[in-house]
């Protein structure tokens, strides 16, 4: 069995400025780019994942997918 490395949860940079409308090339939804949360290492702050949280155009319940994915929308 594996022991699980101690993690911690916090606020990462945003790629783009708060509001950006933004999609995820994945599931071609797109929304106003609100937080990036990450998780790291308690040890090392090593970086584990990126989440973006992105809130829907004319708002409604915020989603999140992996940081990665998202890409600003070109109007």
């Amino acid at each position: 069995m594996t022991e699980r490395i101690p993690t911690t949860l916090c606020t990462g940079k945003l790629p783009y400025p708060a509001g950006t409308l933004v999609v995820d090339r994945i599931s071609e939804r797109t929304g106003h780019l609100v937080y990036i949360l990450e998780e790291r290492t308690k040890e090392k702050y090593k970086l584990i994942s990126s989440q973006a949280f992105m809130r829907p155009v004319g708002g409604g319940i915020e989603w999140d997918v992996p940081l990665d994915r998202i890409r600003p929308v070109v109007e």
